[in-house]
């Protein structure tokens, strides 16, 4: 991004639109004797081969004797070293409102080395209150009659320099996070949730990426039906579809969709009229990728017979007619739980920790604390009720 389309982005927008190294130290000097603020990202997963975080959105009161409320943009795009940032973000003793935070948690970590502590987090707050629609325009809607205009939601956060619209909507993501944290910490209080809350923020906090490991077709919707010679066929076809979203820098999605390449799988065309038969298959994608296709296809066929994969199957375990009682007992006593609490009942607890309790059959509180997947907050609230149905 060149100096002049900086430029034009400060000068369309009254919110600040920081770029140098020199303006994030001093919004970190501004965020460090603070003890919240709120903290909001874009990125641009939906138009690029590897997604990247493009904009930072904070709004914090000033210390001082005005208090003012203070919204500034920080465009990481623009190569200021985010350094100062880290030490701020990390300490635990300043809080930081997000809304949803997983995403923003797992990509500042992947791009920036960034750690969140003291984090709260509006929409996991929401979901403790029993909250049905827990997006940020519904909670808003719901609690200040806000009505929060998304249409940028799916836009290219990459794009220089940034309209002042979209400027304006990112701003708008982190301006009420105060006020809301703050009736939503009240309702938590009353409650009796609030510790809830926040080991699910500590939870949240931890929160990563993780290396994929393996053949692409793992992560692949609908690959398990596949023989080995289809497997290898769509191997091929996933690290064709990769480099050429890498060369076009776009999502893998826009060169093909998963339908179509799993239909190629099925069909192993040979020729391009047998690739007009290929499910979703537009003739002008067929005009674009045709050849590439059937070289990958090719390719795959000639892989030797003891050399193809096969998707790993994992033994199912017998059924026990004892744990799916169990089980069942448990999924009634949580809808009749959940009702109680006004939850959804997965937000109380879901249904792993339901199936591990159900497998491992706990006797006594002790046993229970065992259980993978079960907080401390759902043992202490719900241990006692989970032995009761249990024996």
């Amino acid at each position: 991004m060149n100096k002049l389309d900086i430029m034009e982005s400060k000068t369309k927008t009254a919110i600040p639109i920081l770029t140098t190294t020199h303006e994030v130290e001093q919004l970190a000097a501004a965020l460090q004797p603070l003890n919240v603020f709120a903290v909001d990202m874009e990125a641009d997963s939906m138009h690029s081969f590897q997604e990247k975080v493009c904009l930072l959105q904070f709004t914090y009161h000033r210390s001082g004797a005005d208090n003012s409320e203070e919204t500034v943009l920080f465009d990481p795009l623009a190569g200021a070293d985010v350094a100062a940032l880290l030490p701020v973000l990390a300490n635990p003793q300043i809080r930081k409102i997000f809304h949803a935070a997983d995403y923003d948690v797992r990509c500042l970590f992947r791009d920036f080395n960034i750690k969140i502590n003291g984090l709260f987090d509006t929409m996991i707050a929401s979901q403790l209150l029993g909250a049905e629609r827990v997006g940020l325009a519904d909670v808003l809607d719901k609690h200040f009659a806000i009505s929060l205009d998304k249409k940028y939601q799916r836009a290219d956060w990459s794009k220089r320099p940034l309209p002042l619209p979209m400027c304006e909507y990112a701003a708008g993501d982190t301006r009420y996070l105060h006020q809301l944290a703050q009736i939503l910490e009240n309702k938590l209080i009353e409650k009796d949730r609030l510790w809830w809350a926040q080991e699910e923020f500590m939870l949240m906090e931890q929160a990563r990426f993780q290396v994929k490991q393996g053949p692409a077709f793992l992560r692949f919707k609908g690959a398990g039906t596949l023989p080995p010679r289809a497997l290898a066929v769509l191997e091929t076809l996933i690290e064709w579809r990769n480099g050429e979203a890498q060369h076009r820098n776009c999502p893998a999605y826009k060169v093909l969709g998963n339908k179509t390449l799993l239909s190629l799988a099925q069909n192993c065309p040979s020729s391009l009229e047998e690739l007009k038969k290929v499910e979703d298959f537009a003739p002008r994608l067929i005009e674009r990728y045709g050849k590439a296709c059937l070289h990958a296809v090719a390719q795959a066929m000639q892989i030797d017979s003891s050399a193809l994969p096969s998707f790993p199957r994992s033994e199912r375990p017998n059924r026990d007619a004892a744990v799916d009682n169990r089980m069942n007992k448990l999924k009634k006593w949580r809808q009749s739980k959940a009702t109680q609490l006004e939850l959804e009942a997965g937000i109380l607890i879901n249904n792993a920790a339901l199936e591990s309790i159900a497998r491992h059959y706990p006797q006594n509180s002790a046993q229970l604390t065992q259980i993978c997947g079960l907080k401390n907050w759902q043992q202490k609230v719900l241990g006692e009720e989970i032995l009761e149905v249990l024996s």
